[in-house]
């Protein structure tokens, strides 16, 4: 998988974007990392004690447990009132109101004023016993509250909740209050709800202060631990008993370890403990992986994953978030190694998975269960060149994860029936999510500046609108690239560098010819040659200009960065020696503007554009052979190449003479496979 190569910044500024990344990178995963947890021994229901004894350092009670103290609670809150204050300005106002309206209007509606007098009368009766909004009154319902404590002057008194009115039970009472002297039916004609309002007013401090002072007389203990006492031996299964004993422990070991100094001092030590694992990585990448370290992007994409996983590792103990099980850790290996390679992906995911331990309960079978999965995805996806690959890896991932898990549990606990089924689950969805691997990868491709196998085979079919209006518009040149694509792949692989990027590279390295087909040889066929009409100089800013045109082009159709990287290094510096050394033959004892003459470069540096180099010179140079003989083609090879080298085109590039040899002995073979004789088949007499 390839990476873009940037140009170099200034030391200092390099410097400060690394030192910058490592702040981030430990700020962020000290920061979101629990600091609330002083007891350090970690324990569940029905296991093995897996410490030593276990003896109190410290007099503390035994909290009975939450449960317990739930039901405990909700029972006396069940027979609590809560306080409401009588408003009497309200009943006040709504019968002034009541009268008001009399004068005006309701005295046509009404038949006699023995209706008003009832109203006045039956309102005040309603406003005596107390009205309560809709929303309180739910509540109360909701709670099974039977009854409240009205307030009035100061004195409280407890009312049934059955006895007072919500407005539509005060409404329907003032209907049907007296039904044998009073029309219900003109008396829904005088907007009663108009003179309904709420007169009971939930009283939420005093509430509140009753409740502190119930709760004050709550026992929460149920028993006392005293210092020197043995709390559980080794090896001990723990009960019920013994587990609210230990969560007593912790509780209470948590409230003593409250002190700044004391959060100060865990403080310091995760910070420390970050910082030697990010540490130690940084210096795995200066000795072993320098080109990374000195890559910006390289440097992000790894520390992002790491920051991603430890923080939701963090965030899922801190909010007890279902299990960590469930994260899917493998994908940053998937991921590392697609655009990385092997160690590098297992060192940044081993330093990762050894951070999110120190915040799990149990981070020995953590870490045996996540080092086993990432071992597997980093073994099984070799190369990233197809879907199906990573939904093997994930398939394999999920065996790994269960298989290792539960050979875990046979040795820890030795029972079938103790067994955490649910573990099983979480560790099969985690599996499944390393599918999701795949569409990351875009993502990453398009943030850090990655181009992924995947991505250089989509870009290599031969369907694909660029290639395909290269064959269209210069045939040739397309038939020349897909003999150098050849090439390159096999010499690539058999050096170890990127077969795929450099047969991609290979197909679009000559695109830009599409501009002027005519002005290439292998495009003109037995058409008059448009150069008789050009001056060498013009000749070759001609030739030298598809360069600059494909680039142009790559841009267009948004190439990766990696493949215009060989649009402009296949000739890199180089002269176009045929105008060149014809107008030096021309102009004997004199020197031409050599700028006229020279590609803008750069000089390859990978081995793969140095491989591409090599084979677009070789494959073009071949085609001027009057005879394919083995020697004939051996010394073309040599011829070429080793001028190459000689006029130091390849300083540049991470290649070996042995690497060039080998690539020499590829091309050898592969021209003699392609230009042998064939058998000469006999006419029908």
């Amino acid at each position: 998988m390839t990476h873009n190569i940037g140009k170099k910044s200034p030391p200092w500024k390099t410097f400060l974007y690394r030192l910058l990344i490592f702040i981030c990178t430990v700020g962020l995963i000290v920061y979101f990392m629990p600091r609330d947890v002083k007891f350090n021994y970690q324990f569940d229901l029905d296991k093995p004690w897996k410490y030593g004894q276990l003896i109190a350092t410290f007099d503390f009670p035994i909290y009975k447990p939450d449960e317990v103290v739930k039901h405990e609670q909700d029972s006396i809150l069940a027979h609590f009132q809560p306080y409401y204050n009588i408003d009497k300005e309200v009943s006040k106002a709504e019968l002034q109101q009541l009268r008001s309206d009399y004068q005006t209007s309701l005295r046509e509606l009404l038949p006699n004023q023995d209706y008003y007098t009832y109203l006045q009368r039956t309102l005040t009766e309603i406003y005596n016993a107390g009205i309560i909004s809709n929303e309180n009154l739910s509540e109360l319902q909701k709670d099974s509250t039977n009854g409240i404590m009205v307030i009035d002057d100061k004195v409280a008194d407890q009312v049934s909740i059955n006895k007072i009115y919500s407005i539509r039970d005060a409404y329907i009472h003032l209907l049907n209050a007296d039904t044998a002297h009073y029309n219900p039916d003109i008396l829904r004609r005088c907007s009663l709800n108009d003179y309904l309002t709420p007169n009971l007013i939930y009283d939420e401090e005093r509430t509140n202060t009753a409740k502190e002072e119930i709760f004050d007389t709550y026992s929460w203990a149920i028993g006392l631990v005293q210092s020197g006492e043995k709390i559980v031996e080794r090896g001990e299964i723990i009960d019920s008993k013994k587990y609210n004993i230990l969560e007593s422990l912790r509780k209470e070991s948590i409230n003593r370890s409250e002190s700044q100094k004391e959060k100060m001092l865990m403080l310091a030590g995760q910070l420390l403990f970050t910082i030697i694992f990010i540490g130690l990585f940084i210096v795995y990448l200066i000795i072993y992986r320098k080109q990374y370290f000195r890559d910006r992007n390289t440097l992000l994409m790894i520390f992002t994953q790491m920051v991603l996983f430890c923080v939701l590792t963090e965030l899922f103990v801190a909010n007890n978030l279902l299990s960590v099980y469930i994260l899917p850790y493998v994908m940053m290996p998937v991921i590392t190694r697609t655009f990385l390679d092997s160690r590098t992906a297992f060192m940044s995911f081993a330093v990762t998975i050894l951070l999110c331990s120190i915040t799990l309960r149990y981070p020995y079978e953590f870490i045996l269960v996540q080092f086993a999965a990432g071992l597997t995805a980093i073994y099984s996806l070799k190369e990233l060149s197809q879907r199906s690959q990573i939904f093997r890896t994930g398939f394999v991932v999920a065996l790994t994860y269960l298989a290792v898990f539960f050979a875990y549990e046979l040795f820890t606990e030795n029972d079938f029936s103790k067994m955490n089924r649910t573990n099983y689950i979480y560790l099969t969805i985690s599996g499944f999510l390393v599918l999701f691997a795949y569409p990351l990868l875009f993502l990453f491709e398009k943030a850090f500046g990655y181009t992924s196998n995947v991505t250089l085979i989509e870009l290599s079919n031969t369907n694909n609108p660029l290639l395909r209006r290269l064959s269209e518009l210069a045939p040739g040149t397309f038939q020349h690239s897909m003999q150098v694509s050849n090439l390159v792949f096999d010499a690539a692989t058999n050096i170890g560098a990127n077969g795929q990027l450099a047969r991609t590279g290979a197909l679009y390295h000559d695109i830009g010819k599409m501009e002027n087909p005519a002005f290439f040889t292998e495009n003109q066929g037995s058409a008059t040659n448009p150069h008789q009409a050009l001056s060498y100089e013009q000749s070759a800013q001609v030739v030298i200009s598809h360069v600059t045109d494909g680039l142009k082009l790559a841009e267009k159709s948004n190439l990766p960065k990696v493949i215009k990287e060989f649009i402009t290094t296949h000739h890199g510096a180089g002269k176009t020696k045929y105008f060149y050394i014809s107008w030096k033959n021309e102009h004997p004892g004199e020197e031409p503007d050599n700028s006229l003459f020279s590609y803008p470069g750069p000089n390859p540096f990978t081995a793969e554009q140095a491989i591409l180099m090599m084979a677009d010179a070789v494959e073009a140079a071949s085609r001027s052979l009057q005879e394919y003989t083995e020697d004939n083609i051996d010394q073309l090879v040599d011829k070429i190449i080793d001028a190459q080298v000689a006029e130091g085109y390849f300083n540049s590039c991470p290649i070996t003479f042995q690497n060039i040899q080998t690539v020499k002995d590829v091309f050898k073979s592969k021209l003699k496979s392609m230009y042998h004789p064939r058998i000469k088949y006999p006419e029908l007499k």
